[in-house]
């Protein structure tokens, strides 16, 4: 495979092909887990990672696996890749492993690795399909710190749970947004990002 092969299935779901923005699949952790920075880097990491893997495996397999119980080793595939990643966050870090609470567990649905799966992985080489997979989770991710970013900067006045607007500003009367960090801000933000995205490429065409 050539480099710029390689390339296309890496850059295109950043932002041509996004999974979140392009396709609006993922949506329901992207307004859960972006009340704040942290957690939504940690979901980034943990999707892109049983993407990636997914898609390996799935991709090794794919000569073998009987087209009528295909979705079930899917979900076994995900659903094993997900109790690993589960572990490994509890005893990395617990607190945020409690603050993303079921939603680590629901990557095992997301439509978004079930898609590529199926749509990918199934008919692809594993060097392709783990290219795919890293894409398509960094994309998802991209969404995820966008909309957290100004989820808690705008309504904690934090990132990664840092003070990073001065105490003078709320000296001199600044408040802190609290309906950003409520769920139907990050719906909305998400809305932001999808028609700038879509103005822009308009105007690019």
């Amino acid at each position: 495979m050539n480099l710029s092969k390689s390339l296309k299935f890496l850059v295109t779901p950043l932002s041509k092909d996004n999974p979140v923005i392009v396709q609006v699949l993922g949506i329901c952790s992207a307004l859960a887990v972006t009340a704040k920075l942290e957690p939504a880097l940690v979901m980034t990491i943990s999707v892109t990672a049983v993407l990636a893997l997914a898609n390996v495996l799935i991709s090794l397999m794919r000569k073998t696996i009987p087209s009528s119980i295909r979705i079930i080793v899917q979900l076994v595939v995900v659903a094993a890749l997900v109790v690993i990643v589960d572990q490994v966050l509890k005893a990395w870090n617990y607190e945020v492993s409690k603050q993303l609470s079921v939603f680590i567990g629901l990557i095992i649905t997301n439509c978004i690795i079930m898609g590529r799966l199926e749509a990918f992985a199934l008919t692809n080489r594993p060097w392709p399909a783990f290219l795919d997979g890293i894409g398509n989770g960094l994309g998802y991710g991209i969404i995820l710190v966008i909309v957290a970013f100004f989820r808690e900067l705008l309504g904690s006045g934090t990132l990664m749970g840092y003070q990073v607007i001065p105490q003078w500003c709320y000296d001199h009367g600044y408040m802190n947004n609290g309906m950003m960090i409520l769920p139907p801000m990050a719906l909305i933000t998400v809305a932001c990002i999808i028609w700038v995205h879509r103005s822009k490429n308009n105007i690019e065409d």
